[in-house]
């Protein structure tokens, strides 16, 4: 199974929604990053059904350069996570025992 894009994202709502390509795509371009404002600025967005999108802090650690094994500190970050929910899970599962 190949990896879906933004264009094929943009296609399925232009499809199934019977707006233009060139709609779908303002519209798909508008929502991540109304989503990626919405994470920069420390927010967490939840689609009931869907999932949770959200920021987690890492602390700062030490890693090793796999290349040369020298240790390599990691500083403090910020990272973006998604959370599914169980019906996404359950459609997920229920999906691929069909298949």
């Amino acid at each position: 199974m190949a990896n879906k894009t933004k264009h094929d994202l943009i296609s399925s709502v232009s499809k199934s929604t019977g707006l233009t390509q060139g709609d779908s795509k303002i519209v798909v371009e508008e929502l991540l990053e109304t989503i990626s404002v919405i994470l920069e600025d420390g927010h967490s967005i939840e689609i009931r059904g869907f999932g949770t999108f959200y920021t987690k802090e890492r602390k700062p650690r030490p890693a090793r350069n796999p290349r040369t094994g020298d240790v390599v500190p990691l500083q403090k970050r910020v990272v973006p996570l998604f959370k599914y929910s169980s019906q996404l899970k359950k459609k997920i599962a229920d999906n691929l025992v069909e298949v």
